[in-house]
């Protein structure tokens, strides 16, 4: 069975550090483009990083540029979300999910699998 476990997720101060981590099991991540999104509470989902397995190339958002690095273990088969100087508005949940299509140019509809979400709050 395909299936993501994501971790990492908390409450975190304004300015502080994350990292979420995306372990999957049930099949192996080389021939995928695993994606990062979020939604916070009222808004739809929106695509924050993405990572190509097969050849390590990646794609951040604007809004996290500078900030956020998406990075993968291939022994591990996890991808890793390294959240830097984070602020109030990166509050959202993190969901990571997997696109067969190998591509980080498509939208979240193209994604196959998705894990269940961790909480990310910024608050003082």
């Amino acid at each position: 069975q395909l299936q993501f476990v994501e971790s990492g997720g908390g409450l975190v101060q304004p300015g502080g550090s994350l990292r979420l981590s995306c372990a999957a099991s049930g099949f192996t991540l080389d021939y995928y483009a695993i994606g990062w999104f979020r939604q916070a509470p009222g808004k739809e989902h929106e695509g924050v990083s993405c990572i190509r397995i097969s050849d390590g190339s990646t794609y951040r958002a604007a809004s996290v540029k500078g900030r956020f690095t998406i990075s993968r273990d291939n022994v591990k088969n996890t991808v890793y979300l390294q959240m830097n100087s984070l602020k109030p508005e990166d509050t959202a949940v993190y969901y990571c999910a997997a696109t067969r299509l190998n591509s980080c140019l498509v939208g979240a509809d193209e994604y196959e699998y998705w894990g269940q979400g961790t909480q990310v709050t910024v608050s003082s």
